[in-house]
């Protein structure tokens, strides 16, 4: 018996895979997204994979002037350098000061990026231009240029604000605290415009009859943007949070320039710039690759913990 035409076409016709919620995906559709982020996953593991690489063998070795200029053989020393790294208690004094500053620094980046980029959907077309040129001005300044520009503004002779708050020669950079707060000053500075516009990008895709409704219903702007702001730009507070962590974490260029290499008798290390100081101030290249390699860790370590925290709150990254 012969079938109806429309039957023969239903029966030729593949299968449609339909996405079922709670099932898997097909296989080739989860690897769809590797495949398109496979170019830049190339290009990345070209730039980034090969340094991590001899940054972790040299650690393992002892590599200083002597074994550089050829005049010693070097010497595989496994995980001694990390025994000596862990054991000296200048390196958790450095930690913590490095732990408490960059979440300082993270803290008042994003609480400054985030109120600007609240005042940009406020204002008008003119004063939102301005805000956003002064702030990519300041994004797009080098550090060593910015920390010179901000060491001058603070100079205990010539600069203006000790002149406006009548401090004399008050010197910023000779006490630990007030160097620490100069330097998280010029850190926030160049930071925050990477979250103002990236926030303000988040608010403006944000439907717009959503915060009228917040308005309407008599919410305070500090109310709107806790509970209704906020919890629809998680996804991209996330990022910049963890790419603030990642910039103020590995702090080098404001710290050596401001403080003079660390400040007086060392009092604003940071591991960044403890580990220049151990690799080529001392010639402990191993040493100070042990350093860098721990770094390493706890900024990946970090960043899984916190996109982990995310993940067990329901929200889609």
């Amino acid at each position: 018996m012969t079938a109806p035409a429309g039957l023969k076409g239903a029966e030729r016709a593949p299968a449609r895979i339909r996405a079922v919620p709670g099932r898997p995906r097909p296989r080739t559709a989860r690897l769809t997204p590797w495949l398109y982020l496979a170019p830049a996953l190339v290009v990345l593991a070209a730039l980034l994979a090969y340094p991590v690489y001899q940054l972790g063998l040299i650690s393992l070795f002892e590599y200083t002037q002597a074994q550089v200029s050829g005049g010693e053989p070097t010497v595989f020393r496994g995980f001694g350098n990390y025994a000596d790294v862990f054991g000296d208690d200048r390196f958790w004094q450095v930690l913590l000061s490095t732990v408490v500053f960059a979440a300082l620094c993270v803290l008042c980046t994003l609480a400054v990026g985030c109120a600007l980029a609240v005042l940009l959907t406020r204002v008008r077309a003119l004063p939102r231009l301005a805000l956003m040129l002064a702030a990519l001005g300041a994004w797009a300044t080098p550090a060593v240029t910015g920390s010179t520009v901000w060491l001058f503004l603070f100079d205990p002779d010539f600069g203006p604000v000790n002149r406006i708050l009548g401090l004399g020669d008050h010197s910023w950079t000779y006490g630990r605290y007030s160097a620490f707060f100069l330097v998280l000053l010029e850190v926030v500075w160049c930071s925050f415009p990477f979250v103002m516009i990236t926030v303000y990008a988040g608010i403006r895709a944000v439907p717009a009859e959503v915060l009228e409704a917040a308005a309407l219903d008599g919410a305070s702007p500090w109310r709107i943007w806790r509970s209704v702001l906020a919890p629809l730009l998680r996804p991209i507070l996330t990022v910049v949070t963890i790419q603030s962590v990642i910039w103020d974490f590995k702090v080098f260029t404001q710290i050596y320039v401001m403080t003079g290499g660390g400040g007086i008798a060392g009092q604003n290390l940071v591991l960044n710039v403890y580990a220049y100081q151990q690799a080529f101030a001392s010639s402990q290249y191993g040493l100070g690759s042990a350093i860098g390699v721990v770094m390493l860790v706890l900024l990946l370590a970090v960043t899984l913990v916190y996109l982990r925290l995310l993940r067990r709150q329901g929200e889609e990254l």
